[in-house]
Order: C-alpha cells, then sequence, then structure tokens
C-alpha cells in the first residue's frame, strides 16, 4: 500500500464542537484534491463523550468526497494498547469497531505504543490481533508507533513469522525531537527492513511555526509550558528559519516540514482549517537544498533544549 509524502494528523480535536465539522470537510478535501491522501487518527483521540470521534469524522468525509484522487485516499488508525486489551481478539475487536466508525475496512492499522516499558508481557497477544486483522482481510497494511530500534527488530521478527509485514513506524520526530534518528539510528533500521517512518508532531506543538515568542504571549496547557522551557534556547534555529524562508519565500513551518520530506520521512502536521491545510501543502512540490539541510541540522543540535519524548517511546 502507498503512503505518498505527506499526511494529515487528525489528533484530540481540542476544543471541538459539530459547528467545526465543515471546516474540518474543507481541509480534508483540499487536501485531497492536493495530493494528500493519507490521514492519520485513533481510536482513542476524541475521547470521553466524543469518543472515536475522530475516526468517524474521517470517515465520513471520505465518504463525501468526490473529485480528483479519491480512489487514492488511504486511511491510517492507531489502535491504543489500553491496559483492559490483554488478548489478540480484544484488538481485533477494536480493529472492527474503528472500522464501523470509519465506514470502512482499515487502510493501515498501528499498534499506538509498545508496552515494553510497564508490561512486555501485554504486548505479544496485541500484535497477534494486528496479525489477525491482516491474515483475515480487514486491514492492508500494519504499522507500529513509538518503538525503538530494539523492539522494533522484535517486533519485526514476530510478525515476519506471521507473514506479516510492517509497513510504517510513527515517532515523534522534528528539527526538535532529532533523537530517534540521529541518537536511537531508527532511520537504518527502518530502511533495512523496509518500513517507511512516519514523523509526528512535526512542527513540535507550533514552536517550529514562528508563532510564539520568548516574551510570550503563551497558548495555555503543554504548549505554553514548552514555549517557556524551548524558546529561549533555540533562538539560532528560528533565525536559520527565518533565514531560509525568507529566501524562498515560504513560511516557517513549510521549511520545517520539507526538512522532514528531505530525512525521508512522512510528516504529519494537522489541520483544523482550509488555511491551516494550504498552508501545510505550502511544504510540497519543493526541497532544500545539502546547505540549507546543514545549516539546519547544525541549529537543532545546538538547540540547548529539546522536545520531551513520548513516555512510550523504546528502545
Amino acid at each position: 500500500m502507498g503512503c505518498g509524502t505527506w499526511a494529515w494528523g487528525n489528533r484530540l480535536l481540542w476544543g471541538y464542537d459539530e459547528s467545526m465539522d465543515g471546516e474540518l470537510q474543507a481541509a480534508f478535501n483540499l487536501c485531497v484534491t492536493n495530493g494528500v491522501t493519507l490521514f492519520d487518527t485513533g481510536d482513542s483521540y476524541g475521547t470521553g463523550k466524543l469518543n472515536g470521534r475522530s475516526e468517524q469524522l474521517l470517515g465520513q468525509f471520505s465518504q463525501q468526497y468526490r473529485g480528483v484522487h479519491q480512489d487514492n485516499i488511504c486511511i491510517a488508525t492507531k489502535l491504543a494498547a489500553y491496559p483492559w486489551r490483554l488478548t489478540r481478539q480484544s484488538m481485533v475487536s477494536a480493529g472492527k469497531a474503528s472500522a464501523s466508525r470509519l465506514g470502512k475496512n482499515i487502510d493501515l492499522v498501528q499498534m499506538h505504543w509498545s508496552t515494553a516499558n510497564y508490561a512486555p508481557w501485554q504486548e505479544s497477544p496485541l500484535l497477534d490481533g494486528l496479525a489477525d486483522l491482516y491474515q483475515q482481510g480487514l486491514v492492508k497494511g500494519v504499522g507500529l508507533s513509538n518503538y525503538g530500534p530494539k523492539r522494533l527488530k522484535w517486533a519485526h521478527k514476530k510478525l515476519s513469522d506471521r507473514a506479516v509485514p510492517i509497513v510504517t513506524l510513527q515517532v515523534q520526530y522534528s528539527l526538535l525531537s532529532t533523537y530517534p534518528v540521529t541518537e536511537q539510528g531508527l532511520k537504518d533500521v527502518c530502511d533495512e527492513l523496509g518500513i517507511k517512518l512516519i514523523a509526528y508532531s512535526p512542527l513540535a506543538l507550533g514552536l517550529l511555526t514562528g508563532k510564539y515568542s520568548e516574551n510570550g504571549p503563551f497558548p495555555q496547557g503543554i504548549r505554553g509550558l514548552a514555549c517557556k522551557q524551548l524558546l529561549p534556547g533555540m533562538r539560532s534555529l528560528l533565525e536559520c528559519l527565518r533565514e531560509i524562508a525568507a529566501f524562498r519565500n515560504k513560511t516557517i513551518s513549510q521549511v520545517a516540514l520539507n526538512w522532514c520530506i528531505c530525512k525521508e520521512t512522512i510528516p504529519i502536521p494537522g489541520a483544523k482549517s482550509a488555511r491551516q491545510a494550504r498552508e501545510n501543502i505550502g511544504a510540497l512540490g519543493w526541497k532544500l537544498d545539502a546547505g540549507e539541510l546543514a545549516e539546519l541540522d547544525k541549529g537543532a543540535a545546538n538547540t540547548e533544549k529539546k522536545m520531551v519524548q513520548n513516555i512510550f517511546q523504546t528502545k
């Protein structure tokens, strides 16, 4: 199954209400029209009263869309390794529930996170459940998320024994989170195993968009905390991004996304409006040159503080 070079990440729908449906549909339509056909979500996105709402919306959008590239739409979802999901059948049931919300079979099903850091005994049956979904023809492909090289090799061996290929791996990756590649060597392992690397949070909670200043005002919650902690130490990186953006007649976020693409990953930025989708699409159709990549790599390496890694990211 093909993945393309860019995707739309549809996460928790913060502040979502039903009045946003039309705006989200417009963003979806604009993405597909411009060849962005991979959409990533999860069965845990849209929690509480909106449980599974993200999958429901993507299912509706894909069914209502009519136009160019409609046959290429690929919806990926992640199944959470909840504490109560202990058997392979529990993952099969979860996959079927996601398919019901999507209104179609899942194109790419992914393990949302590994349980290796806290309950390694739980993981094997859950992976067997993903393999069952694939072998029963209920999904087209299987992927993983938040796996490091050691655990990835273990999972690859386990699924290979059942003739189930792993096609993608999602990790937090950006100019402020190069750890999976520069320190873990994960890209080399993925290349060796024929796995495509997907970069989630490629704009680092908005820190790589240029819209926040270290003098404030800061957004609320985790974004605001990240701004206070990281912005003072990333001045040189932001200046490098601004210079390249000005030279290329692009925005800072478009340069940051293009950097991910040039690193042979699939970035999955979010978009809640056609305006945001259009901004992200501007990262396509061009590439940073070797000198620009080297400068950005240097700026990333010299940043004082990095994004905190996902607690589920394994070795």
